[in-house]
């Protein structure tokens, strides 16, 4: 039976770098996927780089739930320092632009609501820009007309989600990381000295496991007899033709959820979680896509008339506070969690690097502490 200091569940973003980062502390680490590397959320999301307060929950759930949910403005910000150093340590291109990113209210009230919002998260030491309805105008004059204002963080901006885990996936096995594919996790038994796992690959030893399963991560937690309160949601993004660049930032909407960016290559990615349909698997909804597209271009007009490429529905992981759930599992010792909902793909260098520390017994460089089970 192969035996390992660390095995990872979850090929996605969160699993392949801490894989990646354990390889590189000197662990024998396996990389466990049921399918294969970034078929999940983090190959399929939108590739938004977010460090603000996302806008809908704000609206829904208070400032009170922001102030909780500020706690995990510290992690974005290391996080996005380490993304601006991942292309060269990991040696390749990441498609990484941090231009900054703009949430544009569409009324005065919104940009009311966006004030106190930005209070909130400057108390927790993010950077964040009122802007006015003139300042506005002048700054971006690609935006409809009549918006209210907006608030800018510099530090946001995008990667290209194509290429992420991927190379975090290869720089692992570089390391010395057992990539375990096509491998469906059906038991983890705790023992004496760590744990096994069986796999329709065959079963392998432990001593620690890394649950970074995403949108499966409840099941496997159960398999240890953990209730893990995540859930799976069915989103879709749409990619449009290529155009002359117009859109520096990230763009943001006050009215309804919507990412909306332009790619090195002139393409728009147009997202902000709205609702697939499952069918089996998650596949695209008309109408709230056309619901999506309309709201992009009501935002910024030269959006209205380009042609849609592609589109493609994913499965996420989210939590009703928003929160993610990180660390070792207090009543499974050696069991850890790196679930980080909605916005995981922002939060995965960091994380997943504390993650690796945890697991082989090192301070992490960031406090996962409040987010623990």
């Amino acid at each position: 039976m192969p035996r390992f200091d660390l095995a990872v569940i979850g090929g996605g973003l969160a699993g392949s770098a801490t894989a990646y980062f354990a390889a590189r502390a000197g662990a024998r680490a396996a990389l466990i996927e049921r399918r294969d590397v970034n078929l999940g959320a983090s190959g399929s999301n939108a590739g938004s780089i977010h460090a603000q307060i996302p806008f809908d929950p704000f609206r829904s759930l208070g400032a009170d739930w922001a102030r909780r949910f500020s706690a995990t403005l510290p992690l974005f910000r290391a996080s996005i320092a380490r993304w601006a150093e991942l292309e060269q340590e990991l040696g390749g291109d990441l498609g990484l632009v941090r231009k900054g990113g703009l949430m544009v209210a569409g009324s005065e009230a919104d940009l009311r609501a966006l004030e106190v919002k930005a209070g909130i998260e400057r108390a927790a030491g993010l950077e964040v820009d009122l802007w006015s309805a003139t300042e506005l105008a002048e700054r971006a004059p690609f935006l409809a007309p009549g918006m209210a204002g907006g608030a800018f963080c510099p530090i946001e901006g995008k990667a290209d989600p194509f290429k992420v885990a991927p190379l975090f996936a290869k720089r692992a096995v570089e390391a010395g990381v057992r990539l375990i594919r096509d491998a469906h996790v059906s038991a983890i038994s705790p023992g004496q000295g760590g744990f096994t796992l069986t796999t329709t690959a065959g079963e392998i030893r432990a001593e620690k496991v890394v649950n970074a399963a995403g949108a499966h991560a409840a099941d496997v937690a159960r398999l240890v007899g953990v209730e893990v309160p995540i859930e799976a949601h069915a989103i879709q993004v749409a990619v449009t033709e290529r155009r002359p660049p117009i859109l520096p930032w990230l763009l943001y909407f006050t009215d309804e959820k919507l990412t909306l960016k332009q790619a090195r290559e002139g393409g728009f990615l147009i997202g902000g979680g709205w609702p697939a349909r499952l069918r089996g698997s998650p596949v695209v909804d008309h109408r709230s896509m056309i619901r999506n597209l309309a709201l992009a271009a009501r935002l910024v007009p030269a959006v209205a008339g380009v042609e849609i490429l592609r589109s493609w529905a994913a499965m996420v992981n989210g939590t009703r506070d928003w929160r993610p759930i990180l660390g070792e599992v207090p009543q499974v010792p050696g069991f850890f969690l790196n679930l980080f909902p909605w916005m995981g793909f922002t939060a995965g260098p960091a994380v997943s690097e504390a993650i690796a520390s945890l697991a082989l017994g090192e301070e992490p460089k960031v406090d996962l502490t409040p987010f623990s089970l």
